[in-house]
């Protein structure tokens, strides 16, 4: 309950800021892919549930430990790797996969916001709420962002044929490889499956 109302008090001040200083980030800063926009209407709405099989308990114990010191809060570690794991799985992305972009774009930190507007734990972009006909999703609410996510990065994946390295390009937005090699580090020695 503590960490409820704690992260409740930092949302507040962090939409006020975020209304205050970046008011034109709503916008599309280039056109928007007709079937990404497609994708994401469609893993919006999808509701079902994962199935809680063995492996996943033994994923989520093991990748536990690995965010502890990160994440200190057992209970919300435990509901982000949950939920991480259900979206990646459901876009048909590895977790592990998933967990080094989380690393890498927000440090596990669900109210992260970058300098061009990105939000949440997967540094998501505001406009897409807009351009899918959803602009009362939150991009600060874990489940949404990982869904976003995950979607995204999947719409990538596919389109450069299975190139992760050229998805991780396009998820960025940039055309340097230092972020796929960092990407990569992590998946090699701190997010890869045992």
């Amino acid at each position: 309950m503590r960490h409820a109302a704690k992260s409740l008090l930092l949302f507040a001040g962090l939409t006020a800021t975020m209304l205050a200083g970046l008011p034109a980030l709503a916008e599309s800063p280039q056109p928007v892919d007709a079937a990404l926009r497609a994708s994401l209407i469609k893993a919006v709405n999808e509701t079902d549930s994962f199935p809680n099989r063995y492996d996943a308990e033994v994923w989520l114990l093991d990748m536990s430990r690995r965010l502890e010191r990160r994440v200190p809060d057992a209970n919300f570690r435990l509901e982000l790797l949950r939920h991480a794991h259900y979206e990646a799985t459901r876009a048909g992305l590895s977790p592990e996969l998933v967990l080094a972009v989380i690393d890498i774009e927000s440090a596990f930190d669900p109210y992260a916001i970058s300098p061009v507007g990105a939000r949440g734990l997967m540094q998501v972009m505001p406009f897409w709420l807009k351009e899918i006909g959803r602009p009362g999703d939150s991009l600060f609410r874990m489940q949404t962002n990982l869904r976003y996510g995950c979607t995204i990065l999947k719409h990538y994946l596919d389109k450069e044929k299975g190139n992760l390295n050229l998805a991780l390009r396009r998820y960025n937005g940039t055309r340097e490889s230092a972020y796929t090699v960092k990407v990569d580090r992590l998946l090699k020695t701190r997010w890869y499956r045992q």
